[in-house]
């Protein structure tokens, strides 16, 4: 496949977004085998810009796709995509129904959109679509990791885009830790990343004032160089915005800011305009004042567990018939999507039976085996952590926990918290811990 194919091809897949021109250079020249570095010197830009430009691309691609896009395996991924395009339409397996089970997808990325196996969490997808229409909107989605954000940030900014919304999509994973550890270098990532993506022209230089600071540079950008220029609504979405709590210094400057841009609407025409959706496993453990935080304002949203009739819907789906044991299953592992999805796919594409999937659950060789071990593996580089987890999982009751643990174990998904009490979210948690961490919680 020629560069020229393969980018008209992305393009396709990326429909109704477009490759910009930066992402066509980064595209073309890996697509040909150039390293990141050999694109930055021979194109002229920045090494670190060029990196983050093809991680954010391949990232773009394996959101779409529903699988992990790379710049080492985008020729085999492309290969298969063309070869799909020319086959004779037949029946998606995606659906109920279908013939060849072994499509479907395995458990722990992001669905596509369209598959049948998203599970809607009424009220939340139309609350949610409602908040972003409204000038201004603040969303909050807060849930922990493996639990469907993604999946749903997906949906919400496909429908933004049918409403002909401009959509920037911000990781704050992706900073690399330098980034990370110096506010001004972070908003200029910040304002960067923006240019990037809505194709505008950076020139932070032009408009960075250090007697003004870096938040006042960083919102005057915003306002004079993003939004009002626009004059249309921008969905600008941050996901993993717990990667910034975990500066607590730089969190206390960029959260108020955040805070500041969704009260401007209420004064300014032009901040109408910003529509912010941010996702997080759990909230900030850093203190905030109350008029800063952006955590008592716009609309939250916590993205709760399947319900039984929801784990019922979804069998249906993997074409799995429905027998008490799976309500027994369904209350082991109290309604957690990836482990109820992971469950399923077992089921139906493995064909394992349900007693010995259910029996195995808490052990080594059950099918959470790799899912539990790699929370066994940070108890034991993690002492403290793991000592408070397992004071949740001994207690009968409620257990309080310092905030930077309630913190880290709910991101986790491993707690449910109620102020600064927990419990452990699952009986399959209590179960395989329980026998294993084999500490004095004292």
């Amino acid at each position: 496949m020629s560069p020229e194919d393969a980018i008209n091809l992305v393009d396709k897949l990326l429909s109704p977004y477009r490759l910009t021109a930066i992402q066509e250079v980064v595209f073309r020249r890996c697509w040909e085998g150039s390293t990141y570095a050999e694109i930055a010197s021979s194109e002229g830009y920045d090494a670190d810009y060029v990196r983050v430009t093809g991680s954010r691309l391949w990232q773009k691609i394996s959101q779409v796709l529903g699988e992990r896009v790379t710049k080492k395996n985008i020729h085999a991924v492309l290969r298969q995509q063309s070869h799909q395009l020319h086959q004779p339409e037949t029946p998606s397996p995606w659906w109920p129904g279908a013939d060849e089970q072994s499509d479907t997808p395995f458990p722990g990325s992001p669905l596509p959109l369209g598959s049948p196996l998203y599970i809607e969490r009424p009220p939340v997808e139309k609350q949610a679509m409602g908040e972003l229409r409204k000038p201004g909107a603040l969303l909050r989605i807060r849930a922990p990791e493996r639990w469907g954000k993604t999946s749903l940030v997906n949906r919400l900014v496909a429908q933004a885009q049918t409403l002909n919304f401009s959509v920037v999509r911000l990781n704050f994973r992706q900073a690399d830790g330098g980034v990370l550890a110096n506010f001004d270098k972070f908003l200029r990532w910040f304002c960067a990343n923006i240019a990037q993506q809505l194709r505008l022209s950076t020139r932070l230089d032009e408009v960075w004032n250090v007697d003004l600071g870096s938040k006042v540079s960083c919102t005057n950008y915003m306002q004079n160089s993003v939004l009002t220029p626009l004059q249309h609504p921008l969905l600008l979405v941050i996901d993993d915005l717990q990667a910034v709590f975990e500066h607590p210094a730089m969190a206390q400057e960029f959260l108020p800011m955040l805070r500041v841009w969704h009260e401007e609407a209420k004064n300014l025409p032009e901040w109408g305009h910003l529509r912010l959706l941010v996702a997080y496993a759990t909230e900030a453990f850093i203190p905030l004042q109350i008029h800063q935080s952006p955590f008592n304002v716009g609309l939250p949203l916590r993205l709760p567990a399947f319900t039984l009739a929801q784990t019922q819907q979804l069998a249906q789906r993997y074409r799995v018939a429905w027998e008490d044991s799976l309500g027994d299953l369904h209350r082991l592992v109290n309604g957690h999507p990836y482990l109820i999805h992971l469950a399923l796919y077992n089921l139906s594409v493995q064909q394992m039976n349900l007693t010995t999937l259910i029996d195995e659950a808490p052990q080594h060789s059950g099918i959470y085996s790799d899912h539990l071990r790699s929370y066994l593996a940070i108890f034991e580089s993690e002492p403290k952590l793991c000592r408070s987890f397992y004071q949740v999982i001994q207690e009968e009751t409620t257990t309080e926990l310092e905030p930077m643990a309630a913190y880290r174990l709910e991101s986790m998904g491993l707690v449910t918290l109620a102020g600064n009490t927990a419990t452990a979210s699952c009986n399959l948690y209590k179960e395989y811990f329980g026998g294993r961490l084999g500490i004095d919680p004292g």
